[in-house]
């Protein structure tokens, strides 16, 4: 038997940083996001070997250990322990049973530090097929409450809560985070024609530089904690963009849309000082002057993926000027399904 899972990486179009603990505690969170068609992948092999592997592919890094109910979390993929230790102690911990023993494959379709929530989404695919090999009654808030809780509680990890979110219900989603991490999801019925002009009139760029989105955060965190003023009325004009920016969605307004993006993208800026740097900045301007309407950095920001809106029929031309810069293009499509897994029975 083998099983296998996925889950969609997403792109953060507005109310990014108001997801965050510190903020929404006291004010309230909105975001608005999508995922696309790239994805983090799992697969758990049982076996009898008395020994747990877990071997993330994309990373090249290793880690093996007895079968025991409790690993120490490793500093090499404290994820990977993390989520293990997580699960048997709220799913497998009775004293008959013995300890699972496997070998797991991870790997994503984006580099670390990617800013499209590849972390986050990569802790809904172990978790995912953990609930498809034991048959978990987790549906799909438990499923993103529990990513979220192993991140942040289990193993540290300072960071947002929309990503786990996304991953596990996919589509388009208007999420609205509230105190006591009490979140609501609300799927956005946007007509087909929406979808495909604005899945023509994107691009990403990868910007070659990996960031540690947790120091972006903490940065962020404590400007909250401490009541900055800049800092606060920038994580406001956050969350107003992100229901001005739903609203040109669904209808289909896409000068609107433009105009949220280039908006929230100035006040993100605000946020914390790591979010943008002269490179980005520079490459910001590019993309403006080679025919661009706007742009952000997705995710904490600080590198990784530049999200680009143009007009489509620029699309080609805006493609050839990025490629002369060193980095990657991509032209992602939508998804409307979130994390999946299934089981293969060997003959």
């Amino acid at each position: 038997m083998i099983i296998r899972s996925k889950a969609p990486l997403r792109l953060g179009f507005a109310g990014g940083g108001t997801d965050i603990a510190a903020y929404y505690d006291r004010y309230g969170g909105y975001v608005l996001n999508a995922t696309i068609d790239m994805y983090a992948h799992c697969t758990i092999e049982p076996n009898d070997s008395g020994r747990i592997e877990f071997f993330a592919a994309d990373l090249d890094k290793t880690e093996g250990y007895p079968a025991e109910k409790n690993l120490p979390l490793s500093p090499v993929l404290p994820l990977h322990t993390g989520i293990y230790n997580r699960i048997n102690a709220d799913f497998c911990n009775t004293g008959a049973q013995k300890p699972l023993s496997f070998k797991m494959t991870t790997y994503s379709d984006a580099p670390a530090g990617s800013g499209l929530g590849s972390s986050s989404t990569m802790v809904v695919a172990i978790i995912k097929a953990y609930v498809e090999w034991l048959n978990l009654p987790l549906g799909e808030y438990d499923i993103a409450a529990l990513a979220y809780k192993i991140e942040r509680e289990d193993a540290g990890l300072a960071g947002g809560m929309q990503d786990q979110y996304a991953a596990t219900f996919g589509g388009f989603n208007f999420m609205e985070f509230y105190g006591e991490n009490r979140v609501i999801v609300n799927p956005l019925r946007l007509k087909r024609w929406i979808r495909n002009e604005l899945e023509a009139s994107l691009i990403l760029f990868y910007t070659g530089v990996s960031r540690e989105s947790a120091n972006i955060i903490k940065e962020q965190i404590e400007h909250t904690q401490r009541g900055d003023q800049e800092n606060l009325e920038s994580l406001h004009e956050l969350k107003n963009q992100a229901v001005l920016m739903k609203e040109t969605l669904l209808k289909g307004d896409f000068n609107g849309f433009s105009g949220c993006l280039l908006n929230g993208w100035r006040a993100k800026k605000n946020a914390a000082s790591s979010i943008t740097n002269l490179f980005l900045d520079d490459l910001y301007q590019y993309a403006v002057d080679s025919g661009a309407k706007s742009a952000k950095i997705s995710g904490a920001g600080g590198g990784g993926f530049m999200m680009i809106f143009c007009d489509p029929c620029r699309r080609i031309d805006l493609i050839r000027a990025l490629k002369k810069k060193e980095g990657m293009v991509l032209t992602p499509s939508f998804t409307e399904i979130g994390t999946q897994a299934w089981i293969i029975y060997n003959s």
